[in-house]
C-alpha cells in the first residue's frame, strides 16, 4: 500500500504536465446549416477553407506573441465580420423588412465579465460594441437604438445600414419569399498563454426574422459563455432552442460541476438535448486544459482549430465544413 501511495505521488506531477500540454488553443466557427455537397464543390469550399485558415492565423499571431484571449477573439471575429462569406457584419442576412439587425457578445472566463449588443443597425463591427459595453458600462447588454448611440459615442466605426448588404442579400431583399440557407453565425473561443478562457460570437441573425427578434448569440449563457473553471463556448444554429436549453452555460456547468470531458458534454447537448430537426446547429468549446470540441447536428459547420504544444512548440491546425477535417 505504501509503495502504491508513493507511486501515485510520483505520477501526480506527470498527470499535471500531461494536462497542460497545450500552450494555447484557438477554435473558430463560421456558422452551421445545410451544407450538403459544399465539400465536393472545390471552388466554393476552397474559399471557406482559406477564410477559416486566415482566421486561425490571425488569432495565432496574437496568441503566439503573448496576447490575451480578448484581443485574439476580437481580431478573429472582426475578420469574419468583414468577410462577406459569413453571416455577420458585411454579408449579414436580412430581416423580413429588408433591413439588417446584428447581434454580438464577448465574455472572459477569468472574472465572468461580459458585454453584448442586440439589434445594431449602424455599427460596422458589432463585437467591438459588445466589448465596449463590457469595459465601459456597468451593464451586460445594450439593444437597439441605444446600443447604436452608445457605440457611436465610443468612437466605433459607423456605417449606413445598407453597408451590410452584398449582391446576394440585395437579391433576397428584392424577393423575400426566396428562401435562403445562410442562417449562420461566427464565433471564436480561446485558451491563451495566461491560462484564461475567452469566448465571442457575432451574427446577422435568421433570414427573414421579424424586426426586433434577438437570437442566442448576444445572450450570455445561451450563445456565448466563458468560465475558467468550466469552458469557453460559442454557439451557432436555431437560436430559440439554444436559448431554451441555455446551451453555452449548460455545457460549461457540466464541465465545471459534473467534471465531464468537454467533448462528451458537448456531444450530449448537441446530439441528445437538442432536436436535430428543430434545434439544429453546433458549437465550439475549449477548457482550461486545452481540450476542445466542435460538435454539430446539422448538414455541416464551418469550423477550425489551432493549438501549440508546450515543449515541442509544434502547431496543429485543421479546418472543416462537413464531417471531415482538413489538416493544414
Amino acid at each position: 500500500m505504501k509503495h502504491l501511495f508513493i507511486t501515485v505521488l510520483l505520477l501526480l506531477p506527470l498527470c499535471h504536465m500531461l494536462a497542460q500540454e497545450r500552450e494555447y488553443v484557438i477554435v473558430v466557427h463560421g456558422g452551421a446549416g445545410a451544407m450538403a455537397g459544399l465539400e465536393n464543390n472545390q471552388e466554393k469550399s476552397a474559399l471557406y477553407y482559406a477564410a477559416l485558415d486566415s482566421a486561425l492565423s490571425i488569432g495565432n499571431a496574437i496568441l503566439s506573441a503573448g496576447g490575451e484571449g480578448p484581443e485574439a477573439v476580437m481580431a478573429v471575429v472582426n475578420y469574419f465580420e468583414n468577410n462577406p462569406l459569413f453571416n455577420a457584419g458585411k454579408g449579414a442576412t436580412c430581416t423580413s423588412a429588408g433591413t439588417f439587425e446584428l447581434d454580438a457578445s464577448i465574455m472572459e472566463g477569468k472574472d465572468l465579465t461580459a458585454g453584448a449588443v442586440a439589434g445594431l443597425k449602424t455599427v460596422k463591427n458589432p463585437i467591438n460594441a459588445a466589448y465596449a459595453v463590457k469595459n465601459k458600462t456597468p451593464h451586460v447588454m445594450l439593444a437597439g437604438e441605444g446600443a447604436d448611440r452608445f457605440a457611436k459615442s465610443q468612437g466605433l466605426e459607423i456605417v449606413d445600414n445598407m453597408y451590410f448588404a452584398t449582391p446576394k442579400t440585395l437579391k433576397w431583399i428584392e424577393d423575400l419569399k426566396k428562401e435562403s440557407k445562410k442562417n449562420g453565425t461566427v464565433g471564436c473561443v480561446v485558451l491563451d498563454k495566461q491560462g484564461n478562457l475567452t469566448a465571442g460570437t457575432s451574427t446577422g441573425g435568421m433570414f427573414k426574422k421579424q424586426w426586433g427578434r434577438v437570437g442566442d448569440s448576444p445572450v450570455i449563457g445561451a450563445g456565448t459563455y466563458a468560465d475558467n473553471e468550466g469552458c469557453a463556448v460559442s454557439c451557432t444554429g436555431h437560436g430559440e432552442y439554444f436559448i431554451r436549453h441555455v446551451v453555452a452555460y449548460n455545457l460549461s456547468t457540466r464541465v465545471k460541476l459534473l467534471h465531464q470531458p468537454v467533448g462528451e458534454a458537448a456531444d450530449y447537448i448537441i446530439h441528445q438535448e437538442l432536436n436535430a430537426k428543430e434545434g439544429n446547429g453546433g458549437l465550439i468549446a475549449v477548457d482550461k486544459k486545452g481540450n476542445f470540441a466542435m460538435p454539430f447536428n446539422s448538414g455541416g459547420m464551418f469550423r477550425g482549430y489551432l493549438y501549440k504544444e508546450k515543449g515541442t512548440g509544434k502547431i496543429s491546425k485543421a479546418v472543416g465544413i462537413g464531417e471531415k477535417m482538413k489538416t493544414l
